[in-house]
């Protein structure tokens, strides 16, 4: 079993990633900037940010895996890409790193466009995926001898449509991942399942990918 930290672990994406986690048996703690009324049984809760990292890289000393689930929205937006760039500097190099991005780095087809080039994709959300595709910029090029992958969810994964565990999703690789009707989704629960399965069973190692149904 290994010891997982999620940054932004009470959020959407952490909470399903945690609850995942911890219903396999991994030792788990959850990172955020409040500690949360409802909490998952079996998970050590901990509150910090990627605005204090040397304080964050403390409270999770000894983990063998660490999962960003922080979306650069909000207050938070201008500060994720940084706040990981000197995470993944400040840890050990055996500490595997995951980071939760957005649908728009994907691509619309093999070796065609990002989802974000779209005239489709909504002007409001594009700070918030340009920050993301930065950081999967920032692995590629400067991650070292570093272990990381970095998972894009599909267009319609959100609060909003929390959806039921089935324990199946489908890898699209570069390229987002839509149904026989063009849709984009997947479950909450499954993408939880997509992160513990690539981190039981690496798949993935130094390269991002796609989840969806």
């Amino acid at each position: 079993m290994a010891r997982i930290a999620v940054i932004g672990g009470t959020g959407y994406a952490g909470s399903n990633i945690v609850a995942e986690a911890v219903s396999r048996g991994h030792t788990v703690v959850s990172v955020a900037r409040t500690l949360p009324a409802e909490r998952i049984e079996g998970a050590t809760y901990v509150e910090n940010t990627l605005l204090d990292v040397p304080g964050l890289v403390a409270e999770i000393e000894g983990v063998d895996v660490v999962v960003s689930a922080v979306a650069a929205r909000g207050e938070m937006l201008g500060h994720v890409r940084e706040g990981i760039a000197q995470l993944v500097a400040a840890l050990p190099e055996t500490v595997r790193v995951g980071v939760v991005g957005g649908a728009g780095g994907s691509l619309v087809a093999e070796g065609g466009e990002r989802l974000i080039d779209q005239p489709g994709f909504a002007d409001e959300y594009k700070p918030e995926a340009l920050e993301a595709i930065g950081i999967l910029e920032d692995l590629q090029s400067g991650a070292g001898g570093r272990d990381w992958f970095y998972i894009h969810p599909a267009g319609g994964f959100g609060s909003w449509a929390p959806g039921e565990r089935t324990g199946t999703y489908r890898d699209g690789g570069d390229v987002l991942v839509t149904d026989a009707e063009g849709e984009s989704y997947i479950s909450g629960p499954d993408f939880g399942v997509a992160v513990i399965d690539e981190i039981e069973d690496p798949k993935h190692v130094n390269e991002r990918f796609t989840v969806g149904y």
